[in-house]
């Protein structure tokens, strides 16, 4: 393995001011141009797309910065408790292994969600295998799984088209080493998010860097005095969804753990454009949407409340034969009756104008809705966003089938014509979502495989995405069966909004 030394680079800030608009790449523009829109895009975006499954909101977060720190040390002040993280100067970690050169295709797809997801995974200690050995065993096993991963271990550029595409020079991944000065408890229970705190046990770059200048790949490992360890991944989504970024996380801690893996399959001319393109459907999840109900001045003149609601087993049947009970509806999956559920809620909660258009978008995987479907292993973006929408007033007065109805139609929509005119319409408008406060956008990770991520220190106990500006469903409790809500609201419309959870 070679590894060369690296620049260090200084601890980012942790706020997020998200308009209501996106900007809209221009139509031509040279690579200046396009470079520059993608900074904006990642100004906005930042903290908004942190899941690797389309994650994304349209309100505004703004979140203080609170710590304060150099090139290598981190601080943060939180309620009663100090977390103070000493860091190491980066390094590059090479593929340990020839790998090919040249440009790598990134389809439309991944093109639109150029903005970088940021993860954290706790491990606690073992005395018969100290974390002393963590950085090591993670550090090698991550340039052996660079090797079959080879465009993680290279650079985005943009060509002059204002298209950007993997340049595969095998520099490597920025690797980071860490040590906090307490043990793991003061983490607390990260299932509700604290940006600021974990935001230090990932290694992010300068608000001023755009989107080509941050690297693809980015890991800190950072020990505990307890003999634990968190393991903090920085990844641009432009490189990976939901299930392709666990596929890739797992094989690297089965590499850690000398067990063989699954080559990826990385050929993304597969979700290449048609030309000429061939939009077919119409795509409302890309119109804009008047905010009549000045929803967003709530989001800025209040506090954000985060909060976690979990829904056991016989919560979600409840809510499903309440969904099913006036007979429109004969079935319904769990992620279903919940998305309808928390819609309707967060209309409510918001005191919106029964006027007001809203809608509800969340991604849906399109590997095995394509004829033949995707390779086993494909690496890449293969979700697209579907939604629905009505006006306020029937959503909250119509029963719950109604809500029901609105996204099994969306997600019935979701064929591989459909997602071929997705991929059109991206290329031939470069637009990519505008998501409105009036909008809720919502995530599952239910079916994720962060749980089985060993590197050989046993499963992580807990973990979860930095930042949480979304409704994001996470699977807890025995079996993984339950489900845990996280949403942030304007603190009084959480308040109402807990008093609708209450089925």
């Amino acid at each position: 393995m070679v590894m060369k030394r690296h620049r260090v680079i200084t601890s980012a800030s942790f706020s997020a001011c998200i308009p209501t608009k996106v900007p809209r790449i221009p139509d031509a523009c040279n690579e200046k141009a396009a470079v520059t829109f993608y900074q904006q895009r990642q100004s906005i975006q930042a903290g908004l797309l942190f899941s690797f499954v389309l994650v994304s909101d349209n309100t505004n977060f703004p979140i203080p910065h609170s710590f304060k720190g150099n090139n290598s040390m981190g601080e943060f002040h939180g309620t009663g408790e100090i977390l103070r993280v000493n860091k190491l100067e980066p390094i590059l970690v090479r593929p340990d292994g020839e790998t090919p050169d040249g440009s790598y295709f990134i389809s439309t797809l991944d093109q639109s969600l150029a903005v970088v997801a940021e993860t954290v995974y706790c491990y606690k200690g073992d005395e018969k295998k100290p974390s002393d050995d963590a950085c090591r065993v993670i550090r090698i096993a991550l340039a052996k799984v660079l090797v079959h991963y080879y465009p993680l271990a290279g650079s985005l550029v943009m060509n002059s088209e204002g298209e950007l595409m993997v340049r595969c020079t095998g520099e490597g991944a920025t690797f980071v080493e860490a040590v906090a000065e307490h043990d793991m408890e003061v983490l607390g229970d990260i299932s509700v998010p604290d940006p600021v705190k974990l935001g230090l046990l990932v290694h992010t770059f300068p608000e001023t860097l755009n989107i080509v200048e941050i690297p693809i790949l980015t890991v800190q490992v950072t020990r505990f005095k307890c003999g634990g360890f968190v393991l903090g991944v920085a990844l641009n989504h432009c490189m990976a969804d939901g299930i392709s970024a666990m596929e890739f996380l797992n094989s690297w801690a089965e590499t850690a753990r000398g067990l063989p893996i699954n080559p990826p399959f990385l050929d993304r001319s597969l979700l290449r454009s048609r030309q000429p393109p061939k939009i077919a459907f119409p795509h409302h999840e890309f119109a804009e949407i008047d905010d009549v109900s000045n929803i967003s001045s709530l989001y800025q003149e209040h506090q954000i409340q985060y909060k976690s609601f979990c829904f056991d087993q016989n919560k979600l049947t409840q809510l499903k034969k309440i969904a099913m009970e006036d007979g429109v509806v004969k079935n319904c999956t769990t992620f279903v009756a919940l998305s309808a559920f928390i819609w309707r809620a967060r209309s409510k909660s918001l005191k919106t104008d029964p006027a007001q258009q809203t809608r509800l978008l969340f991604s849906v995987d399109g590997r095995a809705r394509f004829n033949p479907p995707l390779p086993k292993g494909y690496f890449g973006n293969a979700a697209v966003v579907t939604c629905c929408s009505c006006s306020a007033g029937e959503l909250m007065e119509k029963p719950l089938s109604f809500a029901v109805r609105l996204v099994q139609k969306a997600i019935e929509l979701v064929t591989e014509d459909y997602i071929r005119s997705v991929i059109d319409y991206l290329e031939a408008t470069r637009a990519h979502l505008s998501l409105m406060s009036t909008d809720l956008m919502v995530a599952t990770w239910t079916r994720l495989s962060l749980h089985t991520i060993d590197f050989g220190w046993g499963e992580p106990f807990q973990s979860g995405p930095v930042t949480v500006p979304i409704a994001l469903f996470l699977p807890h409790g025995k079996g993984r069966r339950d489900i845990n809500l996280l949403l942030g609201l304007p603190l009084p419309a959480m308040e109402a909004f807990q008093e609708l959870m209450k089925i």
